[in-house]
């Protein structure tokens, strides 16, 4: 079922929404300073493409600097993606095949406010009962 999902997926948001998060790390690893914010950007595009049966979670207190740097993401690109995500899912949730679809879009917006601090997982390889943030 996760395959069907994702297929179907990657044709109606997948592809374009990784795309955005692709265009965002090209523009953070321009410079030496946002390059963290570029590799999220990546990791982040790459959930985007195949999202069902991965999970987001914390991988660590996070600190003031990762604290700084989400806030900085969400001024800069975060707001942004975000939307891109919203105006994916409405059109999504307007079939019944496009349920999932819609909240696999909204299950991505926390993590595309704030990347810094998340890591992305195989959902097979969380212990039983957890879940990501």
């Amino acid at each position: 079922m996760r395959t069907l999902l994702n297929i179907i997926w990657f044709i109606f948001s997948g592809l374009w929404l990784a795309l955005g998060y692709y265009l965002a790390g090209i523009i953070c690893c321009i410079l030496i300073v946002t390059i963290p914010w570029g590799i999220a950007s990546f990791r982040i595009g790459n959930y985007a493409l195949w999202p069902f049966g991965r999970e987001v979670i914390e991988t660590r207190p996070a600190g003031i600097a990762t604290t700084l740097g989400n806030i900085i993401w969400v001024i800069v690109a975060g707001i942004w993606l975000a939307i891109g995500h919203v105006v994916t899912s409405i059109p999504l949730f307007v079939s019944i095949i496009g349920i999932p679809l819609g909240w696999a879009n909204i299950k991505l917006i926390p993590v595309s406010l704030m990347p810094l601090g998340k890591e992305i997982v195989d959902s097979n390889s969380l212990m039983p009962g957890y879940r990501g943030a």
